[in-house]
């Protein structure tokens, strides 16, 4: 993808067959559904999962205009990426460019206005700060994520819900399994976005001397993708290197293994069931 159209957000689809006519290209209509969806992508690559942050905010987004300019069509089976970025904060809009990408060629580009609104009246209410300053840090290329590390005392408040809601409410791992005594002992990481929300956890403990493991690493559904998982297992290794840990070790889920090989870590052995899910021990020189 040219870095030329300078969108810092891409959400890739492919076309369906339901969305385009006898001959194979995309009904027009389409590009403005496939905008105003990808919206709650563009808020989870800021770790601002849409609804929690909504919420949050007491308010709520409403389209207010919307234009598209048609150069190419787009057919069946094309992969696309379509482009987000906020150009304009102003008083209680928030103006969104837009364009639809194949490759290097632009089929569509246009903007789409929001308006921030009381949701019990649908009066416009000014965006509120926080939300204007996680927009434009994004843009101008800020982390959209802070990692605090500390003790389990310190950092339990933010870091059971998380592991709750990922391993025993999503994964159905039994609580009795969950919690352990290693707590008290490791250094835990949690990772908040722009608003202050926690996201994300990991710990870390000595395994044997000159070698640290990393467990727990959970982040919740509605932020994946984002990058603050890599924000926490980055922070991790980081307290493992300071301390002069040579290596770093940890046991991944199966499913997550191409995520720990993108950081630089290697499987080593064979799959073990671990909880009643398949794991991989996988190890990472410091």
């Amino acid at each position: 993808m040219s870095p030329a159209h300078g969108f810092r957000h891409l959400e890739r689809l492919r076309v369906r067959r339901a969305e385009v006519d006898m001959d194979g290209v995309v009904f027009s209509s389409h590009y403005l559904a496939w905008f105003d969806s990808a919206i709650a992508g563009y808020f989870r690559a800021q770790a601002l999962p849409y609804r929690r942050t909504m919420a949050q905010l007491q308010g709520e987004l409403r389209v207010r205009k919307a234009t598209l300019e048609y150069e190419a069509p787009a057919r069946h089976e094309d992969l696309l990426a379509l482009g987000l970025r906020c150009t304009h904060v102003g008083r209680s809009s928030i103006a969104i460019a837009c364009a639809c990408l194949r490759e290097d060629a632009r089929l569509v580009h246009g903007e789409i206005v929001y308006v921030f609104v009381d949701p019990s009246t649908g009066k416009p209410r000014p965006v509120p700060a926080l939300l204007r300053q996680a927009l434009l840090g994004f843009e101008a290329g800020e982390p959209a994520a802070r990692v605090r590390l500390g003790s389990w005392a310190e950092l339990e408040g933010d870091a059971r819900p998380i592991r709750s809601a990922v391993f025993i409410d999503e994964q159905r791992i039994p609580a009795e399994m969950e919690w352990d005594a290693a707590d008290a002992g490791c250094v835990h990481a949690v990772a908040y976005n722009r608003m202050g929300m926690p996201l994300a956890t990991g710990r870390l403990l000595e395994h044997v001397p000159g070698t640290a493991k990393i467990g727990r690493m959970a982040v919740l559904a509605s932020v994946r993708g984002s990058g603050i998982g890599r924000a926490v297992l980055d922070a991790l290794m980081g307290a493992a290197r300071a301390r002069g840990e040579r290596e770093v070790l940890l046991h991944a889920q199966t499913s997550a293994a191409a995520f720990y090989l993108r950081a630089g870590f290697q499987p080593r052995g064979p799959e073990f069931d671990e909880a009643g899910i398949a794991h991989v021990e996988m190890v990472r020189g410091l």
